[in-house]
């Protein structure tokens, strides 16, 4: 849990790497450990060797003011080695700068950040860009994270009430934060339903875990049914509160068995019971190909990347 002290210090810290142009992409983790295995990367040379790559790093390579931004933010750590290293990371997506968990992400409340966020993040401007939402419609980001979904679709719809949730304190922190310095105004609960959020919304998006984990970490276990169980129980809560012509943008992952996409099925069902079209499509065909070494996935194929749109009271696509 981040103690709530340390927020205005944490967006001291993000305004701070904004002014100086601090820019990072964050790739998977296996090609972050990759990197890391460079005789190159030993100890970092820049600010986003230590807030990106979560190299140790010597005092001395940073000026006064942003090591002091570093320090008051309490993220410092001093390593055996009497180097320090950063327990955050700092990413960016179209500009705007994310706090999230450093690497590697092993702890239970984790807060990840990686290449799934960026694609989710080009799945809500897309369709955002293909049909708005009007002014002033509630948009709620389910599992938000490090806020990625509810401060994209607030850059596509000014004017719009945002709401955001996550079962993860840290992760709700985190969004807040990032919220706060991006500029917009959001409603934060931290909760595994909707129960504390009145009202219907008219666009609603969720990036659940899709990956069968065996430490059963809440951003990357998907649950039961190769990882489809989260995504499944997110489509259910999203739909209940789906306003009229109202949308459900759900970004996952699915094990394809023997050629079939048994997650397409059981979407496509839960979409007639509630009078919803849906539009499904593969925005990947093959992730993490090395899940498959796993006993949970001897009868899959391959895991897709796939992006499904509901849409409340209207005719299928």
């Amino acid at each position: 849990m981040l103690d709530h002290s340390r927020a205005p210090r944490l967006a001291s810290l993000l305004n701070g790497l904004n002014h100086r142009g601090y820019r990072f992409v964050t790739p998977t983790p296996a090609t972050h450990a990759l990197v890391l295995r460079r005789s190159s990367r030993r100890e970092a040379q820049s600010l986003a060797d230590i807030l990106g790559w979560s190299l140790p790093f010597r005092e001395e390579i940073l000026d006064t003011d942003i090591f002091a931004l570093l320090t008051e933010a309490e993220i410092l750590r001093r390593t055996d080695e009497g180097r320090w290293r950063s327990t955050v990371r700092v990413s960016s997506i179209n500009g705007v700068l994310f706090l999230h968990s450093a690497f590697p992400t092993d702890d239970q409340d984790a807060v990840f950040l990686g290449p799934d966020s960026y694609r989710f993040a080009d799945a809500i401007s897309a369709e955002l860009a293909r049909e708005g939402a009007a002014e002033g419609a509630h948009i709620l980001d389910i599992g938000t994270g490090s806020g990625v979904g509810a401060l994209v679709a607030s850059a596509s719809c000014p004017g719009a009430v945002i709401a955001m949730t996550d079962i993860n304190p840290k992760a709700m922190a985190f969004a807040r934060i990032n919220a706060q310095v991006a500029g917009v105004h959001v409603q934060g609960v931290v909760a595994s339903d909707l129960s504390d959020l009145a009202g219907q919304f008219d666009f609603v998006m969720a990036n659940p875990p899709y990956i069968v984990d065996p430490a059963h970490r809440a951003y990357r276990d998907g649950g039961d049914g190769h990882g489809a169980a989260v995504a499944l129980d997110m489509t259910k809560m999203a739909l209940s509160r789906l306003a009229a012509g109202g949308r459900f943008l759900l970004y996952t992952g699915s094990a394809i068995i023997d050629g079939s996409d048994p997650l397409h099925a059981a979407l496509a069902d839960i979409a007639d019971q509630e009078d919803c079209s849906l539009r499904y499509r593969e925005a990947d065909p093959d992730v993490f190909g090395e899940e498959l070494a796993n006993p949970a996935y001897q009868d899959v194929d391959r895991i897709a990347v796939v992006v499904g749109v509901f849409q409340r009271g209207r005719g299928s696509d």
